[in-house]
């Protein structure tokens, strides 16, 4: 658990999740996720969202910052981030990408 309510799930398996796995989990739970990936050191500024967000990584690694906390959170495959609508964040994407898989509450 992180501050203002973010929750964090890490994957505990050796094997990380396929995508269909993952679709699998974000279904049971009533979720509509999307997938979206992008390159090698790609950067997304401070922003906050109007709705909850569940981001669910399928592959690579991406860092998520939290400004207002000076928080950081380190996501790899299989690992879930569960953000809360108004909390401002930035991220920046690992050495090897990332695809994920998004949904909002």
């Amino acid at each position: 658990m992180k501050p203002d309510n973010i929750e964090v799930h890490r994957w505990e398996s050796d094997t990380a999740p396929d995508e269909a796995a993952v679709r699998k989990i974000l279904d049971a739970e009533g979720l509509q996720p999307y997938r979206w990936s992008n390159s090698p050191g790609d950067v997304y500024g401070a922003h906050a969202h109007t709705y909850h967000k569940v981001i669910f990584v399928v592959k690579g690694s991406i860092t998520f910052g939290l400004p207002d906390s000076g928080g950081r959170i380190l996501l790899h495959a299989g690992d879930r981030l569960d953000l809360p609508a108004g909390i401002s964040h930035n991220a920046v994407v690992g050495n090897e990408g990332v695809v994920c898989l998004e949904a909002h509450r």
